[in-house]
């Protein structure tokens, strides 16, 4: 088995509602839910990744998610 490290996250209440609402759905621990967000993260290309932590202006967002989308489905 892989090695696993123990972290602290910091949630504001609406997001922990939700955290605990998709684990439960899924039948899984919040530790697990947040380990496979965490591993989907940090496998996914840059775009993605700066879109998911909102790096790029509101006034571009949709055009943003249609490029990524597009690339996707591209297979880029």
């Amino acid at each position: 088995m892989a090695r696993r490290h123990i972290m602290r996250i910091e949630l504001t209440g609406h997001a922990k509602q939700k955290l605990t609402t998709l684990s439960d759905k899924h039948g899984m621990t919040q530790v697990a839910m947040m380990s496979r967000l965490v591993e989907w993260f940090s496998k996914q290309n840059e775009t993605v990744r700066a879109a998911a932590v909102l790096q790029y202006p509101s006034e571009i967002q949709a055009d943003i998610a249609k490029v990524i989308l597009k690339g996707m489905a591209e297979g880029k």
